[in-house]
């Protein structure tokens, strides 16, 4: 560290340490730029720019982004959805989670039903989608061959979700996972934080309710009077991933979402 006080420069873009040092990130936009230069997983670098040049042919006309996702929705949510990792020709080609998808269309049609979103689409970063009170990310950042991430990039990705949870701060009150891997990576990440995920974890399934407190250092001098103030608690949700094998075959439906969401934002207000 130097004289002045400056965190050390951090590892390059390429080394597998470079992801930890954004737990040090003093802003979402700090966390945000250092994110979207990562290229620390060699398979995922190369998978998401092999597929960034060569393009799906309905949009070969257009530039794909082909480089690490940030989260996008309210900085101050107080509800965070959770999903996987980037679509190769969804947000790996816009830039934007969940977005320029299947997956995307029923995940933001069901947010603008249940008024998260300001419109029912998302087609496009720039196309004036805008989340109330939420917000959309994931444990990987890149799009992975096969929609498959090797767990050891999921742990080589994992600070950039814990520092994003950090930043959105205390008013998170609810975390919605998208599927089993969500769900684990969600419970991970959470339980590193100081929230009391409970032993042995609690099995992923649609509608899954789970009601974490915090037991951080410097907790356990907390009194009965400081009350629900100094100890929030936070509820995880499961909900079926939003991918196509499962809205297509109806093992999720409009109505199954919307209920999540809406037990969301229920328990939001709490």
């Amino acid at each position: 560290m130097s004289h002045h006080g400056h965190v050390p420069a951090a590892p390059p873009p390429d080394s597998p340490d470079y992801p930890a040092a954004a737990r040090t990130a003093p802003s979402m936009t700090a966390l945000d730029a250092h994110l979207v230069g990562c290229r620390a997983c060699p398979r995922l670098v190369a998978w998401r720019e092999d597929v960034a040049r060569e393009r799906r042919a309905a949009f070969r006309d257009e530039d794909y982004w082909g480089r690490p996702v940030p989260g996008f929705g309210d900085p101050a949510a107080r509800v965070v959805v959770v999903g996987l990792a980037p679509a190769a020709h969804g947000a790996n080609r816009t830039g934007r989670m969940f977005t320029g998808d299947r997956s995307g269309d029923f995940l933001f049609a069901a947010m603008h039903r249940t008024g998260f979103a300001n419109q029912p689409t998302s087609v496009a970063a720039d196309d004036g989608l805008e989340l109330r009170g939420i917000r959309v990310t994931a444990p990987v950042r890149c799009a992975p061959p096969a929609n498959k991430p090797t767990p050891e990039e999921r742990r080589r990705c994992a600070p950039y979700l814990a520092r994003e949870l950090e930043l959105v701060g205390s008013g998170v009150r609810v975390a919605v996972a998208l599927g089993g891997i969500g769900w684990q990576a969600l419970l991970t990440t959470l339980a590193e934080q100081g929230w009391e995920v409970p032993r042995p974890r609690p099995a992923f399934a649609h509608g899954a309710e789970v009601t974490l407190a915090r037991s951080g250092p410097g907790d356990d001098g907390v009194t009965e009077a400081a009350g629900a103030a100094a100890a929030p608690t936070l509820t995880v949700l499961g909900c079926f991933h939003v991918s196509q094998q499962n809205t297509f075959t109806g093992r999720l439906t409009p109505p199954m979402l919307d209920a999540v969401l809406l037990r969301a934002r229920e328990l939001a207000r709490g």
